[in-house]
Parts: structure tokens; sequence; C-alpha cells
């Protein structure tokens, strides 16, 4: 089997010469390059080039074109700070109330210039040269990480409970956005689209009922209905939340290293939806010796054993991650 194939098959529940290993590279992609990380996120072709490096030199079997979750912002005219060394971000909130919402338009992901564009010109290169050998992925920010990106987190929260009615508005807006952002990678070569919601992490069981899974499981129908697949990545403690992040209607959820992982794998097991996860990517990587996180990766390996399962870190991995260590992490599956 190659890349592609072994992911397929294990998304689909088919057998598998081994298990997938999918871990988020985007930080250590930029490092191993030797590019700084504004370069790296403001360059598609530098951010095609990293992740093709981390393919040749890892042996991974799947790639995202990831770099952060301000390309609805920017283009939407968003006052943007692009660090040498760190992740871009808004300098101040782009909506504060109805007035902010009625101003902004639609975006189209693929003029000339636009930092959307940025990301599928990335999709496009990955697909090129990788495509038919691993699984290449698109990303977008669901809409209710979006929306606390627009926002500011603690004013989109209050939001929730002052005007619930406005909240809805916005999410509503921003799944258009996010749909067609999505579309559009898929068109360009993408056949999965990562999709990040850490923030709805922070939201009790019922809240993100009503603000995020709705919209979730609307833009993952949306990206079948196009022929592609999905993947649902939220970062923290979402525990409580695994039988409804099972319901998203995505084709593979990451587990993050806060999830307690027996009860990832009776949920996800239960429900037949392929998860990956959940090592710690600091005290199972960057602090563990090859060995300590070899042996990690194979008790996730064989505890999973029987149930659609991709081996991965809860999150990113960080560029001080050695080589020693990673070349562990992606060869622990022959060896489980």
């Amino acid at each position: 089997m190659n890349s592609l194939e072994r992911c397929m098959a294990a998304l689909e529940g088919r057998p598998v010469d081994r298990t997938p290993v999918f871990p988020l590279l985007m930080f250590l992609a930029a490092d191993r390059l030797g590019v700084s990380y504004r370069e790296y996120a403001t360059d598609g072709s530098v951010l095609a080039e990293a992740q093709l490096l981390a393919l040749e030199r890892f042996d991974v079997d799947a790639i995202t074109a990831c770099s952060d979750a301000f390309r609805l912002a920017a283009d939407l005219g968003g006052d943007m700070e692009y660090p040498e060394n760190g992740t871009p971000y808004l300098r101040a909130p782009l909506l504060a109330g109805e007035a902010d919402l009625a101003r902004l338009g639609r975006l189209d992901p693929t003029q000339s210039g636009s930092r959307m564009a940025d990301r599928l010109r990335a999709v496009r290169e990955l697909a090129k040269a990788a495509g038919d050998e691993c699984l290449v992925l698109g990303w977008v920010d669901m809409p209710f990480a979006e929306a606390c990106a627009l926002c500011g987190v603690s004013q989109f929260m209050v939001l929730l409970y002052d005007d619930p009615r406005l909240a809805h508005r916005i999410l509503a807006f921003i799944e258009g956005l996010v749909v067609e952002f999505a579309a559009a990678q898929l068109e360009a070569g993408a056949r999965m689209i990562g999709a990040g919601d850490a923030a709805a992490s922070l939201l009790s069981r019922a809240m993100y009922r009503e603000f995020a899974l709705p919209y979730e499981q609307r833009v993952f129908a949306a990206i079948r209905a196009k022929g592609g697949l999905g993947k649902l990545h939220i970062c923290g403690k979402t525990t409580q939340m695994l039988g409804d992040m099972a319901a998203s209607g995505a084709d593979l959820v990451n587990v993050d290293h806060a999830v307690d992982f027996g009860r990832a794998l009776e949920a996800y097991g239960k429900a037949g939806v392929c998860f990956k996860g959940n090592l710690d990517p600091v005290r199972d990587m960057l602090q563990a010796t090859a060995a300590q996180c070899e042996a990690r990766s194979i008790e996730r390996i064989r505890a999973a054993h029987g149930l659609r399962y991709m081996l991965s870190p809860g999150c990113e991995i960080p560029a001080a991650v050695s080589d020693e260590v990673l070349l562990a992490f992606c060869r622990a599956p022959t060896k489980a």
C-alpha cells in the first residue's frame, strides 16, 4: 500500500498493512526547510515545499496545507500582524456588532493576492507533487472558531448569552464563507479538508450542541456533497463531547492528549468513525527519548487494534522535537 491507499483503507474500515501516521506539522516543517514562520504562513509555495520535505524526510502518510486560523479574517479586511517566527494574528476584533456584520461582504477564494488564494496555491502544489501517493489536506476553521477569531474569544462568548440571535447570524454568515473556501480547496486537489474548531472546547456540551455542532455538520455535509472528506480538529478537553463530535459528519476526528483515550476508543469504536491521536506533543515527544516515544506510540496502536485509527499526537508537533524522536514515532507502526 502507498500512503494514500493506507489512509483511505483506515478511513473506510478496511484492512491496512500498518497503521497510518498522520501528524500535524507546521512550525516543524518550516524549521526543517530553514524558513521563518512568516514565510511559511504567507507564501503557499514555501508551505508546500516544507510539507513535501517533511513527507520525504519522515515518510508520513498525510500532509496538510495549514498555517494559522486567520485567512478569512485577513481577506475580510482585518488588521493583521505577521510575526517573523510566530503565528499570524488579528490585531483587533473585526466584528463588534450588527453594523460590522452588515458591511462585510462575500469573498472570492480565488482572488489574486488574497490569503485564501495563497492556501489554494499550496494545495495545488501539494496535490500535483504528492496527491496520488499520500493524503493531501486543505484547511478551514469552523464557523465557531472563525467567529471567535473575528470577534475575539471573550467577546463572542459573552454574545452567546447576551444576544444569541446575533451570534447565530454571525455563525451563519461565516458558514457560507467556510463552505466556499473548502469547496475551492477540493477543486484545487485536496482530498480531505481539515477543519479546526479549537475554541469549541471551551463550551459546555449544551452550548456546543447549539452554537458549534450544527455548523460543523453543515460544513461537513457540504464537503461531502463536493466529493471530499472532512477531518474535525478540536484541541482541549473534549471528553464530554466525544459522542457529539462523532456525529459531526467528519470522516476523521482528532483526539487531543487532554482527552481520556479509553473514552475515545469507546466512543469512536461504537460510532464506527476513524480517529487519530492522542500522544502528548510535549511529554511524549519533546521531553521523551526516541525509545519512549516509540513505546508510547505502540501503546496507542495496540489499544486501538481493530478500530479505524491513525497514529498522531493530540495537536501540532513542536519544532524543537528532534528528528530522532519524530522518526521513532513515524516508524512505530512497523513495530506494533
